[in-house]
């Protein structure tokens, strides 16, 4: 497999670009977008079999488990970035080892109701916090020392949303390729 085919399955909806220009239509698409990623998901995986839940949406990419449990991982601390940002003035933010997680107990638990419950809750919290976020506020800023860069809220909804869509299309991938990575 040459680097462009592995490139367009590690981001099948390409990497997360800024628009110039965030207008209130396309935060409330993004926001959509979050708040509708539960229901996606659970759609996706909740007939699917401990074989099926094994599999990888790339050669050495997380199996499709992993990755709904690291959508929640994300999403926890994706809601404390936000209200870090809100209650303080450009906090920096405590970056994760993401993989490492991902290799926990709970992250390759082969049970993903208690992740679904999560993911459940945590996407109405979220979806209520950044729907009630004051147009003035979304300028606000969080310092992600990974990035060693300033991110906007508004940029910040832009990156979940894709965030969620960019995982998904993962879960269509690995199930689209039946096992074919692992």
């Amino acid at each position: 497999m040459n680097e462009t085919d592995l490139y367009k399955l590690k981001f099948p909806i390409g990497e997360f670009k800024k628009p110039d220009s965030i207008q209130n239509d396309l935060i409330h698409k993004w926001i959509d977008d979050i708040e509708k990623f539960p229901i996606t998901i659970e759609r996706l995986t909740k007939n699917l079999s401990l074989q099926q839940l094994q599999w990888s949406y790339r050669p050495e990419g997380w199996t499709i488990k992993q990755v709904v449990h690291h959508c929640a991982d994300s999403h926890m601390n994706s809601i404390i970035r936000f209200k870090l940002a809100l209650t303080e003035d450009t906090p920096t933010i405590r970056p994760y080892f993401e993989s490492r997680w991902a290799n926990l107990i709970d992250g390759t638990d082969d049970n993903l109701s208690a992740t679904q419950s999560l993911l459940n809750g945590l996407h109405a919290k979220l979806g209520k916090l950044l729907r009630h976020i004051p147009k003035e506020d979304l300028s606000r800023t969080f310092v992600h020392p990974e990035h060693g860069k300033q991110f906007t809220l508004d940029e910040t909804i832009g990156i979940y949303a894709w965030h969620c869509n960019h995982h998904l299309a993962h879960i269509k991938l690995a199930l689209e390729h039946k096992g074919k990575f692992n």
